[in-house]
């Protein structure tokens, strides 16, 4: 089968004023998944919280016309989750030829081995077990064509997949539909995240992705902007933890008690990551370490 052409990329809104990240495109409680581009549809995992937002996007891309599909996330080991994912493909008539993961955490994972199990497709990912992914290889799927992109930071095993004839990039949780990510420390780390934010804006930069499909909240349609957002974010994050030990904030707590004072407690625990992942970057990178 022929591949489509790829479409022209959508032309981009205006930007949000500076500091402030692009309105989201459904509400906290009003996304639901659905077809979402050509080639991809999202089935939402029912572990909404405030960690995975409205669930776990459970991508299904699929070459238009093509018997084969290819699943992104699974998610959690969730039976009826992962028997409606496949009961969506099976009804338009293709099969699962094979389940990538953008990471290892159980949100994203958990249910992988079972719907391997469900589909008899392999799983593919990098690490965890599965070192078969490496940056810049291609997946080819009834002419369905994605490109891993390593975006490590997050986790170090963190991918994101290009979709060139969607101008997309599926970004796990690299990059959220609403607010920001955890740098999970110590497996994440904040140099590899900020490296990770500037290529994909390299990306957006030259038209090759337009929107981000992301691991968790509604799709992102301009995702210059939020990218954008996320690189000043992280810069008035560090400036903050500055600040706070130049206050006399001595350790992890201190500092999440000081920056994140406005933030849920519920969202601390992930607070207490990043922020260790911020103290170990300023440690690193201060003259003479």
């Amino acid at each position: 089968m022929t591949p489509q052409e790829p479409a022209e990329p959508p032309p981009r809104a205006e930007p949000p004023p500076r500091g402030e990240p692009p309105p989201p495109s459904a509400p906290p409680g009003a996304w639901h998944g659905g077809p979402v581009t050509a080639r991809a549809r999202c089935v939402l995992a029912p572990n909404p919280g405030p960690m995975t937002l409205d669930g776990t996007n459970t991508w299904v891309l699929r070459e238009p016309g093509a018997d084969a599909v290819v699943v992104i996330d699974p998610g959690p080991l969730d039976e009826a989750h992962l028997r409606r994912v496949l009961a969506e493909v099976e009804a338009s008539g293709a099969r699962v030829a094979q389940t990538l993961l953008t990471h290892g955490h159980p949100d994203h994972a958990d249910g992988a081995a079972r719907f391997g199990e469900l589909t008899g497709a392999p799983t593919r990912a990098l690490g965890r077990g599965h070192d078969d992914l490496s940056d810049g290889d291609e997946v080819r799927v009834g002419g369905l064509e994605l490109r891993v992109v390593a975006t490590p930071g997050h986790t170090a095993d963190s991918l994101s997949f290009a979709l060139p004839a969607d101008h997309a990039l599926l970004t796990g949780d690299t990059v959220l539909g609403r607010g920001t990510t955890v740098v999970a420390h110590p497996d994440g780390e904040l140099a590899a995240y900020l490296s990770s934010l500037e290529r994909i804006r390299q990306l957006t930069g030259d038209g090759e992705v337009a929107t981000i499909l992301p691991g968790h909240g509604p799709v992102v349609p301009d995702a210059a902007a939020m990218v954008a957002f996320y690189q000043l974010h992280r810069r008035e994050r560090l400036e903050q933890v500055r600040s706070a030990l130049a206050a006399g904030a001595a350790g992890v707590e201190a500092v999440v008690e000081s920056v994140y004072a406005d933030v849920p407690r519920e969202v601390w625990p992930a607070a207490r990551l990043s922020v260790a992942a911020q103290l170990d970057y300023l440690r690193l990178s201060a003259p003479g370490a």
